[in-house]
């Protein structure tokens, strides 16, 4: 579906499908879960998914001879971070606003995790004190005058490079490579756990596997705390995506999101995200992180415990990044 579309290579190719073993064997051997390591993707600042968006954004940006990536998140944003790394890459400057999405008080959450590594490889970071909203922001929209007013020409990119024309098609790219690794690995994966917050990785997955019938087979687990917001736009990303590569069209029901592990608020863990957190870590030496991937381990490992998924399911859990933002959550895990 993406020979039409320029990628400029930031990853290291097809990223790896793991069996969660022991994972599977401590939930009772009731499915078989295995992990796509997302996490493990580039050598640019720890890799992520979002990578997988901005190989297709790149190149358009170079296009519009930019000099200047701007771009939006919270204090510890994984995207943030990775939109840092690609402007050091292809040799762009970076404007990032770090607003305060997360009410967490750790003491030195401002200056570790990702946006140390955002000012380490020369990012220009400015902190915001407006709250969490995961559609397009003032403070966005300055940044883009400004560096214009400074004579600098920006390109914009929207928190998660998710409601990008471009954003969905990495995702699309990614189901298409697990249908290719299924066929290598003489299996099939019946469903396919992701977190979804800005929507254009659970978008992407949706326009995907609904080449094969199984798009309502991507469960998302909602981590913004905003879930008719983040469905919403999950389904204008699948359709506009839909549209530009050519798929059928994506219904409201394709979207399948639970709301059930979000809480308290967005970026904040609960007891059980910690738990689901040292659980991942101690039983397959896993890395999750309290925002996104602590909370879907959590979602994943509660749905199994309650048998939402039948008995003998392969359950691929989309592993998407964000280790570096525990740093900011020293605190919660001083005990380990």
């Amino acid at each position: 579906m993406l020979q039409d579309f320029e990628r400029y290579p930031l990853t290291f190719g097809p990223t790896p499908i793991e069996p969660l073993k022991r994972l599977s064997a401590h939930l009772g051997d009731a499915v078989e879960i295995y992990a796509k390591r997302e996490d493990c993707n580039s050598g640019l600042a720890y890799g992520g998914n979002k990578l997988r968006k901005l190989e297709y954004i790149v190149p358009d940006a170079i296009k519009s001879g930019a000099d200047t990536l701007v771009s939006i998140g919270g204090v510890q944003s994984n995207h943030t971070r990775m939109v840092a790394a690609v402007a050091a890459k292809i040799g762009m400057k970076c404007r990032l606003i770090q607003e305060a999405w997360v009410p967490h008080e750790d003491a030195v959450y401002d200056r570790v995790g990702n946006i140390l590594l955002s000012r380490i490889m020369g990012a220009q970071t400015q902190l915001v004190d407006d709250g969490f909203d995961i559609g397009i922001r003032d403070s966005w929209k300055r940044a883009l005058a400004e560096v214009e007013a400074e004579g600098g020409k920006p390109y914009a990119i929207p928190a998660g490079a998710s409601v990008h024309k471009y954003g969905g098609l990495g995702y699309v790219g990614f189901a298409e490579e697990v249908r290719r690794q299924e066929a290598e690995m003489g299996l099939r994966f019946d469903y396919v756990v992701v977190c979804t917050v800005t929507g254009s990785t659970h978008a992407g997955m949706l326009v995907g596997f609904s080449a094969d019938g199984r798009a309502r087979n991507v469960i998302g687990i909602d981590a913004s705390c905003t879930p008719a917001q983040t469905k919403a736009q999950v389904l204008d990303i699948a359709r506009n995506t839909a549209a530009l590569v050519g798929a059928g069209d994506i219904v409201a029901d394709d979207v399948v999101l639970n709301e059930d592990y979000a809480y308290p608020v967005y970026g904040v863990p609960s007891k059980e995200t910690v738990e689901a957190i040292r659980l991942s870590a101690r039983l397959e030496g896993m890395i999750t992180d309290p925002v996104y991937e602590g909370k879907s381990m959590q979602g994943m490992i509660d749905l199994v415990k309650k048998g939402f998924f039948p008995r003998g399911s392969k359950v691929l859990y989309a592993h998407l990044g964000g280790a570096p933002a525990l740093n900011g959550y020293s605190y919660t895990f001083r005990n380990g």
